[in-house]
């Protein structure tokens, strides 16, 4: 008897075999296990990471889960050169990519008056103008050879959802998913997909590097290892992102979202806006009793968000 995993790991097989596929933040987390998602599919996988070691790790583990050749690129998405010449060598070498995932995000969390300039700049040059660089070089290059391809951008329930506590997070968020919209419209005629995938609680180690503006260095600190902690209940793998990736390129789904809490929000944005915003002004006191924690007012302790 055929199951449903083993038809759609033959659709994988069929459609991604010896594909090229570039994936960014490959180096953790959603974009490391979509890299081996697609090797386990038999494509050809490009692993950029501006963390030159995690690249390399998650490139020699593509190998050896059938990637038919897997290397990795130390790259910095938010540096527009640096992507260019990552398309030039790309494209020297190989020709242009099949499927683009733009996954390579940070986190910011604070409320509006505490956060920097400095905040909104290092969040929205990577979360955005990343995704922005990163469609603009591998994008043209599909659209130029004129055999279609795929884009995914990696957005999050977050662009759904208004947040006292995630104004800068939110709106790097919905950027990305109006942009994958706008793009969808666009390069439609070149016959190359686009989709936003949009997950909510997933079990990664992206809270690590998080960001709380507003809070002493060293509350910093005790914020990250709280976060970070082993996750509860209602917490999704990485690995269910990456199957809803690779389903959103066989499927051509303009917008897939993930987890049902990401089903939630997105309802109420749609069908309940003003609910929407009753909820977005509710938010837990940090320990400092310096604002608002840096969670949906759901969200449970020790979860990672993307």
């Amino acid at each position: 008897m055929r199951t449903k995993g083993g038809r759609e790991r033959r659709t994988h097989e069929e459609r991604f075999r010896g594909r090229l596929v570039l994936v960014t933040g490959a180096g953790h987390g959603i974009g490391r296990a979509t890299a081996h998602a697609f090797a386990m599919a038999g494509a050809e996988v490009i692993c950029v990471d501006r963390d030159a070691d995690a690249a390399a790790s998650t490139a020699r583990r593509a190998l050896a889960l059938g990637a038919r050749a897997a290397w990795a690129e130390a790259v910095d998405v938010s540096d527009a050169s640096a992507m260019e010449r990552l398309g030039d060598r790309v494209a020297g070498s190989h020709g242009a990519v099949d499927v683009l995932v733009n996954n390579a995000g940070v986190g910011m969390s604070g409320r509006f008056l505490d956060t920097s300039l400095d905040d909104w700049r290092r969040t929205l040059d990577v979360n955005v103008w990343g995704v922005v660089h990163g469609c603009r070089v591998f994008g043209r290059q599909m659209a130029d050879r004129g055999l279609g391809g795929h884009i995914v951008t990696v957005a999050s329930a977050a662009a759904f959802q208004p947040s006292r506590t995630l104004p800068v997070y939110a709106t790097s968020k919905a950027a990305v998913l109006m942009l994958t919209e706008c793009l969808r419209a666009e390069f439609g005629e070149y016959g190359v997909g686009v989709s936003a995938v949009c997950p909510g609680f997933v079990s990664t180690s992206f809270t690590t590097s998080m960001h709380f503006a507003g809070v002493p260095e060293e509350e910093q600190r005790l914020l990250r290892e709280r976060f970070s902690r082993a996750p509860g209940g209602g917490v999704r793998p990485p690995e269910k992102v990456a199957r809803a990736i690779l389903r959103a390129v066989v499927r051509d789904r303009p917008v897939v979202v993930v987890t049902p809490e990401a089903h939630v929000v997105r309802l109420l944005s749609r069908f309940a806006p003003e609910l929407s915003r009753r909820v977005a002004r509710l938010g837990r006191r940090q320990p400092s009793g310096r604002g608002d924690a840096a969670t949906f007012p759901w969200r449970a302790p020790g979860t990672g968000r993307r």
